[in-house]
């Protein structure tokens, strides 16, 4: 319990952070948000105007996780290093370089006046609430500007692309350092991230209505589970990111979508022709010289309870940002990470009637970094592989550095959404992208490569997309309800090992007789050899394959491929092909040696050490094999199975998730909304709430609940009800 003296001490130091006009404002708007939790802590946020929803929703959102709301906003403002110290100083100048706190200020004053309505609503939601909770003690800021927003225009966990430009070499440019080799390593995205997105079209359900199917893979906690509602036409239902006012990914009473990481090419990186002289600095363009632009970037940070401050002179070519020195040239990237009409974008699609309604959206053509899975009331399905992609000239490989003296090496503009990767209504009736090649999106009927740019579209297939197609190919007409689909959805057959296990065996076979690893292995291979390729609790072969698989070629695990190489099908079903014997059965001893090390024996069921659990709610979670967990029979979605669950050990003996299965949603569209839901662990990130970890059992069963749609089944389920302030 805080003093009362402690108390008044607080309400004077927030006191001071706001004007009373700032503070009247707050408690006017508060009066036209209703904000009601169901039974399983989820918000809904009820407000006169779109921008009370939008306060109400922050409100609330602070509730549940004001911690991440505020790590996210200190990231995407480029002042990480004022908490964690100086080793945070160039991660934070990759930030400033990519996202100008300037040009977010200038878009906000001239932002028109229905959308700087929400950008007010959206600071000031967040800024009651630090008003109202004096106990509460931010890390750096203490008062959000109504700005902030658009420093972050895409929801997207992968939402800053630097075009494989790392932070060590930014660092190794900047101060000079000469370890250009050892800093230049080529970056995958998480390979084991990722997402599915499933659309049925009225042919194959049921009902006659169109489902959708939103299965994201992210890091745990990464978003919660909202509702909004306007008397101004808005009423969506789905995840939103911490500190975003728009649902990222969810439905309305008319549509939904679902957003599915892809590889298309929307960032570049170019060797400049830098000429010094006593003059200064230029790079060469089309064979004349142009100064090198130059801005001192500021950051602060924190280093024995002091404040420092380090100024560091960054350059620019009218490309973008010099990130890099790569075979002794400077290199600059081309990018969007911010982008204004991207969070106009991201709202205006929440509002979305109709198709019509929902395209006239993606022809903004702002959204960098995802696909996007469709399907609506009226029956429509759709894909789009990509929305904000650069004209740019196909017969160069966009995956390689360009040479940044030519124009006609430049962007040409933006391709419209009709000359995308796009698909509308397809004779299969359904949909699917895996962060796979859209080119099997809807099987046979799919768009066909060479009609379309390579830099388009150079993702390739992977096992979860091979997977899915061969699950949505055997689907007969009318047989889809919701829980038909889930079970699509949660489907754990792991494609891969198809090819992986009989090589294996094969590989083991040809061992002569007195080879030491022909008995070593015997058992662990008839164990392998004898599975039907589905993960499960209580399978000991799931837990060798996964670990086996670990230690196989790195390459197998590269899901994101470039333009020009071989996607993971292509190279698992070669390495299986062409494996020396010991590729396959070394990295199997060392399997055995490591579960033997760890457990005692290998002979472990995989849903024994592959668990989930909640503790603290930290933005660093702990885990501990004394405390409480769950079994998952799921796991990471790299070897083809749908459902996705990362886990590693900690310093532990069992295998803890952090990411994969997140928030996942089936709806129906119809004259009333049935839709179902699971969020890994729950809405709130207090461990002291009840709604902290209240869905973690339903979560490790693949299990869902219902959703809750209509104001009048939230009231029935309500267990609070307030305005922001009250509670």
């Amino acid at each position: 319990m805080l003093s009362s003296t402690t108390l008044l001490q607080a309400q004077a130091k927030r006191i001071g952070r706001f004007t009373s006009a700032e503070i009247k404002a707050f408690e006017t708007q508060a009066q036209q948000v209703q904000i009601i939790r169901d039974q399983w802590g989820i918000p809904h946020v009820y407000g006169k105007t779109d921008a009370d929803a939008v306060f109400g929703l922050m409100y609330a959102q602070s509730e549940d996780d004001f911690k991440r709301i505020e790590l996210n906003y200190i990231e995407k403002l480029g002042r990480l290093a004022e908490i964690n110290g100086p080793k945070d100083i160039y991660n934070d100048l990759q930030i400033r370089l990519l996202i100008d706190s300037n040009e977010a200020i200038a878009d906000y004053q001239a932002a028109e006046p229905w959308f700087k309505k929400l950008l007010d609503a959206h600071a000031a939601g967040l800024n009651y609430y630090l008003y109202k909770n004096p106990h509460i003690k931010p890390a750096l800021l203490t008062k959000f500007q109504p700005w902030y927003a658009l420093l972050w225009t895409d929801g997207s966990i992968g939402a800053i692309n630097t075009a494989g430009l790392t932070v060590r070499e930014l660092q190794n440019f900047y101060t000079g350092s000469l370890e250009e080799s050892e800093a230049y390593k080529h970056i995958l995205k998480d390979q084991q991230s990722g997402s599915n997105g499933f659309a049925f079209g009225p042919q194959l359900t049921a009902s006659g209505k169109s489902i959708l199917y939103l299965n994201p893979h992210t890091t745990f906690y990464f978003r919660p589970e909202v509702q909004m509602q306007s008397e101004e036409g808005l009423n969506i239902y789905g995840a939103v990111t911490w500190g975003q006012f728009f649902v990222y990914q969810g439905f309305n009473e008319f549509c939904g979508w679902m957003h599915t990481s892809n590889n298309v090419d929307i960032a570049d990186i170019y060797a400049e022709k830098i000429i010094q002289n006593n003059q200064g600095i230029f790079y060469e363009y089309d064979q004349k010289l142009r100064p090198i632009g130059i801005k001192n970037i500021s950051i602060k940070y924190q280093e024995n309870g002091q404040i420092h401050t380090q100024t560091i002179p960054t350059y620019y070519t009218h490309n973008g940002p010099i990130m890099a020195l790569r075979d002794k040239k400077w290199i600059s990237l081309k990018h969007a990470n911010r982008n204004t009409q991207s969070l106009i974008q991201s709202w205006v699609r929440t509002k979305a009637k109709s198709f019509a309604e929902f395209q006239k959206a993606m022809d903004l053509t702002a959204n960098s970094s995802n696909n996007t899975v469709y399907a609506d009331a009226a029956g429509n399905i759709a894909y789009w592989h990509g929305n904000f992609i650069p004209k740019r000239n196909p017969a160069l490989n966009w995956a390689q550095v360009q040479d940044g003296s030519l124009s006609a090496n430049g962007w040409q503009g933006l391709h419209p959404v009709s000359e995308s990767v796009h698909i509308y209504n397809p004779p299969t009736a359904w949909l699917q992208n895996c962060n796979s090649t859209p080119f099997t999106a809807a099987g046979s009927f799919s768009p066909q490569k060479e009609n379309y740019p390579p830099y388009m579209a150079p993702d390739g297939d992977n096992f979860r997309g091979l997977n899915a197609v061969r699950l949505l190919q055997q689907i007969s007409p009318k047989e889809l309800d919701l829980n038909k689909v889930i079970a699509i959805g949660y489907n754990t057959y792991l494609p891969a090992f198809e090819y992986l296990i009989p090589a294996l065996k094969k590989a083991h076979q040809t061992l002569a007789l007195n080879h030491p690893l022909k008995k070593q292995l015997q058992a662990a291979v008839d164990t392998l050899s004898q599975w039907n390729y589905y993960s499960a609790s209580n399978s000991v072969a799931t837990t060798l394959a996964y670990d086996w698989a670990q230690n196989l070629m790195p390459s197998l695990q590269k899901v994101y491929i470039d333009q020009g190489e071989k996607d993971q099908v292509q190279n698992t079903i070669e390495f299986a092909a062409q494996a020396k014997p010991e590729q396959l059965l070394e990295p199997l001893a060392k399997t055995l040696a490591q579960l033997i090390k760890t457990h005692g024996k290998w002979q472990m069921p995989w849903g024994e050490i592959n668990r989930f659990q909640r503790l603290t709610g930290q933005l660093k979670e702990t885990y501990d094999d004394n405390k409480p967990s769950y079994p998952v029979a799921f796991g990471s979605g790299m070897w083809g199975q749908l459902p996705s669950y990362r886990s590693s050990p900690f310093n532990t003996a069992k295998r803890y998730g952090t990411s994969g299965n997140s928030f996942v949603c089936v709806v129906e569209f119809g004259e009333r909304i049935k839709a179902k839901s699971v969020l890994a662990g729950g809405n709130s990130g207090n461990p002291q709430s009840p709604h902290f970890n209240d869905q973690a059992e339903l979560y490790s069963k693949g299990e869902f609940k219902d959703v809750l749609f209509y104001k009048e089944d939230v009231k029935a389920q309500a267990r609070k009800t307030y305005k922001p302030g009250e509670e």
